[in-house]
């Protein structure tokens, strides 16, 4: 009997510790559009967990599909309640979430002890008055994958490629030894290239009120690619960009000298194109108009922001930029999605960015964090306002069709533009 009682009281008080246990756990909800970020999440906050004791986490990571979440999302700020207590933002909708602001965290008190070895370019996007609402999760640093073996079949060493003319001239020379051969693609469905070169000019499609389509600047990128397709080294993508289905496709199944994407691109390599590009691709800063000019911007990501009036919206905050911004989140987000981290203390740190167990480093020629050092001074940005989609979309459903698929003369195709967007947005 002194036995069963002494059970018994042993089980009471492993309940009453489990209880205070779970009291002291903070349940925190979060949602997103990728599946690889939930996964992500979750391992972070096993590691916040076994990093404070005292501050343990629960978190919930919901998937919802694109529209679908943000809309959602949208509804819920608007109305003050049934927003999660952290969210992921695609960079083209954070405008519409920034409308909201006086509902969110402002996260720059948080940010500021990494402040300085942040790309200062890519939190410039979720800000407003001054303020940061969102963690970003990478830089997205524009950059070229080059076909290393290809180009030297040829007599080309990719090292030489510096400005847009050594790059045409390179694919006059690829065309010539590898009459197969491409030296890259022209997108017709976004503007992961167009954007670089309006970048490097200087310019961006808008600021926010209006659009600057009908420009010179946007006409020297139209001819400068339509120049590629007619001397016959480049084609109309698949799909009309590298990352769809027909364009990774495109990139595994033929002689595709240069893919130029943002540097998340490699994760599309090494889990969708495969085996059959392995060991063939070397990451290397893009071309530019005129040497002096940025080589790099900052495209795509997502910036995950905080509601204000969750559960505990300060530990919800210091655990985004644990598990986002600082160097050891940031190790990860390089080691497990393959991410170019936003944070730049890290980039130099060979034990975490040229491991040679880590799938990336296996994958490509060389170490790709070597094309990210070189540009670290130089990766702009293209602002996102709630005006873009307007443009967006009819660059990618209208103007990029016409002037490269249905050979549109470029002064036409760009009054067009302009008169149409205006006419949307006025």
């Amino acid at each position: 009997m002194k036995k069963l009682i002494a059970f018994a009281l042993t089980l009471c008080m492993l309940i009453g510790i489990v209880s205070v246990v779970s009291a002291e756990t903070t349940k925190l909800t979060m949602w997103t559009f990728i599946a690889q970020h939930q996964e992500f999440f979750e391992k972070a906050a096993a590691r916040w967990n076994a990093e404070n004791p005292d501050r343990q986490i629960e978190i919930e990571v919901t998937t919802i599909g694109y529209d679908d979440m943000h809309n959602k999302l949208k509804i819920a700020l608007q109305a003050d309640e049934g927003a999660p207590d952290m969210c992921d933002v695609e960079l083209g909708q954070f405008p519409n979430i920034l409308a909201f602001n006086d509902k969110l965290v402002d996260l720059t008190p948080y940010l500021a002890p990494y402040e300085a070895d942040l790309v200062k370019a890519r939190l410039e996007i979720y800000a407003k008055d001054g303020k940061y609402y969102g963690a970003p999760l990478h830089v997205g640093a524009m950059v070229s994958f080059y076909d290393k073996g290809l180009l030297e079949s040829a007599g080309i060493n990719y090292e030489d490629i510096v400005t847009w003319d050594d790059w045409y001239q390179a694919g006059l020379k690829l065309k010539e030894a590898v009459p197969d051969a491409w030296m890259g693609t022209v997108e017709t469905s976004t503007q992961w290239v167009a954007s670089l070169m309006l970048a490097q000019q200087g310019k961006d499609w808008q600021d926010g009120t209006s659009a600057f389509i009908n420009t010179e600047e946007v006409a020297k990128i139209i001819d400068t690619q339509k120049s590629w397709l007619e001397a016959g080294i480049a084609e109309v993508c698949p799909g009309g960009q590298p990352d769809t289905e027909e364009g990774k496709a495109y990139v595994a199944n033929n002689k595709i000298a240069s893919v130029i994407m943002p540097f998340w691109f490699m994760s599309r390599f090494t889990d969708e194109i495969g085996e059959s590009c392995k060991d063939r691709y070397v990451v290397a800063p893009c071309p530019v108009f005129e040497v002096g000019q940025k080589r790099s911007i900052g495209q795509g990501g997502t910036g995950t922001v905080v509601y204000a009036n969750g559960t505990d919206a300060e530990l919800a905050s210091e655990f985004l930029v644990y598990a986002k911004i600082t160097p050891e989140g940031e190790a990860q987000i390089w080691s497990v999605l393959g991410f170019d981290p936003v944070n730049t203390s890290i980039w130099d740190d060979d034990a975490i960015m040229k491991t040679d167990d880590n799938k990336f480093n296996q994958y490509f020629i060389g170490y790709p964090i070597d094309a990210l050092l070189p540009i670290k001074d130089e990766i702009g940005f293209i602002v996102s306002t709630s005006i873009s989609p307007t443009i967006n979309n009819y660059l990618d459903t209208t103007l990029w069709n016409e002037v490269y698929v249905d050979g549109v003369d470029t002064a036409e195709a760009l009054e067009n533009a302009q008169d149409s967007i205006d006419s949307d947005l006025f």
